[in-house]
């Protein structure tokens, strides 16, 4: 099996990272992407590694649509460039905005939103994501203030790290409530749908171990599903989208137009959307991208030792 590691940087600091790297996979499918962020540990990144070579050595599950409508996502950044980012997306009509990033404050939070409203207009939708970085009784407090600045929010995604703390959050019943973190980096990621923590859940292939996974996870949580990106690029991206498209119903925009936040890619033809949706097809990388975005000697022995440890031995 081919490997090749990448490192491309990132338009605007995102996850508190100004590049990204990984490793792609060749099989006789296609290509997947194994890409965990360094902090993962082995254990847990051996999903991801199941999620690349699924996606390396079998076909995607057959489709129920030809297009997935997607969000454009927006950095923790300032105003002015959250505006520009919502202009240049492609014609999304859904936005998801970073908060809880350190060193900014609410008021921060709030210009973003409120530049991110202008630009969206009244008729688009804006949800938010904290990762985590809140307790009960911040996210209390923030949550009614961000949704006036949104000018009305779709839902907060995992303000909370407990599931407990979203249930409770939730029977407020003032903003809905998505889970991320609960799910995928989760023992029981079942505890959200015992505890009525959730309205929406998000699901990300690559830390779910591969579409076929996320399809039977969404198929037993009974709530709808987001389908989002771990940062990937558009090899990455087409599993998620390959996901998104096999779903039987898809009421809420994808989180998987990130290939914008790359400043380069692997393709000739990125994922990109297109009227805010994006089309449902394999990636092929392309000899000249890949070449220009190759990690440099060191970073990639890392990438191929990771990989040796997850995998357990040479394939």
């Amino acid at each position: 099996m081919r490997r090749t590691c990448y490192s491309i940087g990132l338009r605007t600091r995102f996850r508190g990272l100004d590049r990204r790297d990984g490793m792609l996979l060749e099989g006789e499918a296609g290509w997947g992407e194994f890409s965990p962020f360094w902090e993962y540990h082995i254990a847990e990144s051996r999903a991801w590694w199941a999620a690349a070579r699924e996606a390396a050595d079998l076909p995607f599950p057959d489709a129920v649509r030809s297009t997935v409508p997607v969000n454009v996502t927006v950095p923790a950044t300032t105003p002015e460039r959250a505006h520009a980012i919502v202009l240049a997306s492609g014609g999304c009509r859904t936005a998801k905005v970073k908060v809880a990033e350190p060193g900014q404050d609410l008021a921060d939070e709030q210009a973003r939103l409120e530049a991110v409203r202008d630009a969206l207009g009244p008729d688009g939708r804006i949800r938010i994501d904290a990762n985590a970085a809140w307790d009960l009784d911040e996210a209390r407090r923030r949550l009614p203030i961000l949704d006036r600045a949104a000018g009305g929010l779709e839902y907060a995604e995992q303000p909370c790290a407990a599931v407990a703390d979203l249930a409770a959050l939730r029977r407020l019943g003032h903003i809905p409530i998505a889970a991320d973190e609960s799910i995928r980096r989760a023992e029981d990621p079942y505890e959200v749908t015992r505890l009525e923590a959730a309205d929406v859940v998000v699901l990300k292939v690559q830390p779910l171990g591969g579409v076929r996974a996320s399809l039977r996870i969404a198929e037993q949580i009974g709530l709808p599903v987001v389908v989002s990106s771990a940062l990937e690029t558009s090899v990455g991206i087409a599993a998620g989208v390959a996901l998104a498209a096999a779903l039987p119903t898809l009421p809420y925009a994808c989180g998987l137009a990130t290939v914008h936040l790359f400043d380069d890619d692997v393709t000739d033809h990125p994922l990109l959307p297109v009227d805010g949706e994006l089309p449902v097809r394999r990636v092929e990388p392309s000899a000249q991208r890949l070449a220009a975005v190759t990690a440099p000697a060191d970073l990639s022995r890392r990438w191929q030792d990771r990989a040796e440890r997850v995998a357990g031995s040479p394939s």
